[in-house]
């Protein structure tokens, strides 16, 4: 299929080529981003890194994961081959200018053939201390005239903190306009997660009922079976709160508590999103106490096999403060949210994965039905199921059928596989096509960034300078520590689980 709008010509160059990213995610991506006629006519992809490859051997490498990862499935040979003659690869050293000056020979020498300008889009996919290095050096070492249709992604970690944050931005901002730099969190691409904002505002039956008069509280799960795995040297430095609740969590929140935007430009949108943000309830000591849990993972067992404890695993140090579970109550005091609570969780080898939005209405104000009627009675909820399914579904009540007036709880689903056909785009898809067209909507911008450092500060302030004396306190495969369930059950609620043979936890 040959999409009727396509970027200009691009020159892709991905900094850490070699690595897992660029091998699961970035080349099927942008693959089926070929597949589906969305890539330019003209268009070059460079990777780059240490390892001594040809060509050839690059295209090999991202073909094994394509052939792997890509949800269009394994490679057809005729369409690998058009495709991977737009691959190429250089041997690099970050810090060396040489690598630039090559790069930049490469690009004027694509143009040249091409005969028409391309876009310059510099993929970090790299540590973040290179992040500085590759800038300063994009901007000395790369053609000068291209720097106006540059363009600079950053992968999360964002900094380390609120000051590493505020540093790094400085710096980029003062060799990069802002329009230039794509802060790139794979969230905001996912097809569920867009369809919040069409759900909210293309449909009248939800935005007069969206807020504290309607809705008793929300709940936002990022729930993972998976353990460190192989980041435990990164993981013990950052954390569930840096790793999930700064950035993926928080920017789930503000689309579902924004104000509606006037337009879908990308800065209305944005500006939204950071209302949200500097409207959230600042945290005290003893906030901190009352509205925060943290959990770290002893061994368990998930799905039958035993498991190590994180203290345990490769890379980690024994006697760890890092923890692998958060949970935090925040509350957004503006007009339309005052004294609604919105929970938060997120954890590694939990009971499940799944990410999950539930918003829970109040109940009705009076109910004519008698006790036995409503024996299963449950207050409305609406859910968008972001993984593994990817569904919106409205829990309601109806009338069972039979002779007597009994009521329980019905869903209407919006369920993606059962409504369109073929698989979605993936979110980096999204994500890098657009990129490719200037699109900075689905992007965080330096002020949402350091708004989200800014709140969640004196939560780690205060768990990094007292070391917690329950570590490990929630076994693998069980949902986590009992303070958690305590944080939501203290105000009369539960947290929601994904169905289970058809039943809602």
């Amino acid at each position: 299929m040959k999409s009727t709008k396509q970027p200009q010509p691009t020159v892709f160059i991905i900094f850490g080529g070699t690595g897992d990213l660029a091998w699961r995610k970035l080349a099927p991506a942008l693959y089926n981003l070929y597949l589906d006629g969305w890539m330019p006519e003209h268009f070059s992809i460079i990777g780059t890194g240490r390892t001594q490859l040809s060509d050839d051997q690059f295209r090999e490498k991202l073909l094994e994961g394509i052939d792997q990862f890509s949800r269009s499935g394994k490679a057809k040979a005729d369409q690998w081959a058009i495709f991977s003659k737009n691959i190429y690869y250089q041997v690099s050293d970050l810090k060396d200018a040489k690598t630039y000056h090559e790069l930049g020979a490469r690009i004027e020498s694509y143009e040249a053939e091409w005969n028409e300008k391309a876009d310059l889009i510099y993929y970090l996919a790299v540590a973040p201390n290179f992040f500085p290095i590759i800038a300063d050096n994009i901007a000395k070492k790369c053609p000068k005239e291209g720097m106006d249709r540059t363009r600079i992604v950053i992968e999360k970690p964002f900094g380390h903190d609120l000051e590493s944050a505020k540093a790094l931005n400085k710096q980029l901002q003062g060799i990069f306009d802002e329009t230039q730099i794509y802060r790139i969190d794979h969230y905001l691409g996912k097809e569920t997660v867009q369809n919040i904002m069409a759900f909210r505002f293309a449909n009248a039956l939800l935005e007069p009922i969206w807020n504290r008069n309607y809705i008793d509280h929300v709940q936002i799960s990022v729930t993972e079976q998976l353990g460190v795995e192989d980041r435990g040297g990164y993981y013990d430095g950052a954390g569930a709160m840096r790793d999930m609740v700064q950035n993926h969590i928080l920017q789930l929140l503000c689309l579902i508590a924004m104000e509606p935007p006037i337009n879908l430009d990308a800065d209305e949108i944005r500006n939204r999103r950071v209302d949200v943000l500097r409207s959230m309830r600042r945290f005290d000591a003893d906030a901190i106490r009352f509205s925060a849990v943290r959990g770290q993972y002893g061994h368990g067992w998930i799905e039958g096999k035993e498991v190590p404890g994180y203290r345990e695993e490769p890379e980690v140090n024994p006697e760890s403060n890092t923890e692998t579970f958060a949970a935090v109550k925040f509350f957004v005091d503006n007009w339309r949210w005052q004294d609604v609570p919105f929970y938060l969780r997120t954890g590694k080898h939990l009971n499940q994965s799944a990410s999950v939005i539930s918003i829970q209405f109040k109940n009705i104000p009076h109910s004519i039905f008698p006790p036995e009627a409503a024996e299963n009675w449950q207050q409305n909820r609406l859910v968008f199921s972001i993984q593994p399914e990817m569904s919106i579904r409205l829990q309601m009540q109806a009338k069972r059928p039979g002779l007597d007036m009994t009521l329980n709880p019905v869903d209407l689903v919006f369920d993606y596989s059962g409504t369109y056909h073929g698989k979605p785009p993936e979110a980096y898809e999204t994500l890098l096509l657009d990129t490719m067209m200037g699109d900075q909507t689905l992007f965080m911008r330096s002020d949402q960034v350091e708004a989200a450092w800014e709140l969640i500060m004196p939560i780690l302030h205060a768990w990094e300078s007292k070391k917690s004396l329950s570590f490990p306190n929630y076994p693998a495969g069980s949902w986590g520590p009992e303070n958690a369930e305590a944080l939501i059950a203290q105000d009369g609620f539960h947290w929601f689980t994904l169905p289970v043979n058809g039943k809602h936890g």
